[in-house]
């Protein structure tokens, strides 16, 4: 499978010049092919195919005195974005027509010089390297200082330069992962665990253990506010606002960046010490629009998640996502009879028919391991809560439960 190594870049101030200049031509070239298949669909015509906005956009325009500064940059930062762009025109089209999954997709828009990311990609045909000393040497941007943090594990087949909100450069290399060194580095286990995301805590294991929200955004909230008061006082189009902006950003970007850390920790070691894992499908987008949205965005439910997936997969592990409707919370994971529905500030309480005292989470975190298949009896057979009659003011549909995915 194919990951992505990133490192942050050290540019001087030639090179960060030459790297405004790449990220400039690189953002006219995609406008220019946004607006040529725009003036295609007004005037009734064939969108133009990818060879001819290459010709058109690239060859003939560096030729001409109002584009002859395309010329300043590799010409393959300039095919990339041609290819950006036609790969967001397909991704538009198969969302109109139901193929692709997830949010629908709109119509690609122009790019701006004020937009919080720039980026540009090499290709090998780009005959970018990887010096002896450990710089990255680029095209027409000279050799890169790196902070290795990390060794590469493989030849990257490219690298995507990238500057963010904060000002800082990263290069994000693609690497093909080699399965047999994965399987090595993780080998099998028998153990499994199903896992209940919450806000009190961040998550509740099935086998008891708890680990704490660390809650970044809401302990960084005070020096996030004044950094955002002092911006919000600056004169638009002052440099004292661009340093503010910058100030801002830097903040935002630290929270982030701790929290996707301890997202990478805390999957990984689930992953390694688990063969098989069990996890909510949560409607992380309706539970953003009600007034606990800060905390859900603070926790970062989707970005967990999707690390455990990806993870899953290259490492031979076995995810499993119940439907969003399970109903975990409400059914006794000793007997399996349905309590009902409880107020979230009800962290505690007793099954009427058997008895059990349960921990609300702990409880919805061993629901979720039997309903995703993980949970096994002394001789090792799977098994399901068993079906319990519906009361008589329960009958009826009120939502049709999402079936079991794996990844």
């Amino acid at each position: 499978m194919q990951l992505r190594y990133a490192f942050r870049l050290y540019p001087d101030t030639a090179q960060r010049l030459a790297l405004a200049r790449a990220f400039g031509c690189a953002r006219v070239v995609y406008n220019d092919a946004v607006r040529a298949r725009e003036d295609a669909r007004t005037a009734g015509l064939a969108f133009p195919t990818a060879g001819h906005l290459s010709k058109q956009l690239i060859t003939q325009a560096r030729q001409t005195p109002e584009r002859s500064w395309l010329g300043e940059v590799s010409a393959v930062v300039l095919q990339q974005s041609l290819r950006d762009a036609e790969t967001a025109y397909k991704n538009f089209f198969a969302s109109l027509r139901g193929e692709r999954r997830g949010a629908k997709s709109g119509a690609p828009r122009f790019k701006s010089r004020k937009d919080s990311r720039q980026s540009i990609r090499f290709t090998p045909n780009a005959r970018w390297s990887i010096t002896g000393s450990g710089r990255l040497n680029l095209p027409k941007i000279g050799a890169v200082q790196v902070k290795w943090s990390r060794t590469l594990p493989a030849q990257p087949s490219s690298v995507t330069v990238v500057k963010d909100a904060a000002g800082r450069y990263f290069a994000s290399f693609v690497i093909d992962t080699d399965p047999a060194a994965d399987a090595a580095r993780m080998p099998g286990t028998d153990q499994r665990v199903g896992i209940d995301l919450g806000l009190t805590h961040f998550a509740v294991l099935s086998d008891g253990r708890v680990i704490d929200s660390p809650r970044f955004l809401r302990r960084a909230e005070k020096r996030l506010k004044k950094a955002q008061r002092e911006l919000s006082r600056k004169q638009k189009g002052s440099r004292n606002r661009e340093k503010a902006r910058l100030k801002a950003a830097r903040a935002h970007a630290k929270v982030a960046d701790a929290r996707r850390e301890f997202h990478h920790q805390l999957s990984t070691r689930l992953i390694r010490d688990n063969q098989a894992i069990g996890v909510e499908d949560l409607a992380v987008k309706g539970l953003a629009r009600t007034r606990l949205a800060k905390s859900v965005h603070d926790a970062g439910w989707a970005q967990f998640v999707h690390m455990l997936e990806y993870k899953a997969v290259r490492y031979g592990r076995t995810l499993v996502k119940i439907g969003r409707f399970e109903p975990t919370s409400q059914v006794c994971s000793a007997c399996g009879a349905k309590d009902g529905p409880k107020p979230l500030h009800i962290r505690e309480w007793t099954c009427a028919a058997c008895g059990a005292v349960h921990d609300r989470d702990h409880n919805a975190a061993k629901n979720v391991k039997t309903a995703a298949g993980l949970a096994v009896t002394a001789c090792g057979a799977q098994v399901r809560p068993g079906l319990v009659p519906a009361q008589r003011d329960e009958a009826g549909s009120h939502g049709i439960p999402s079936e079991p995915r794996t990844a």
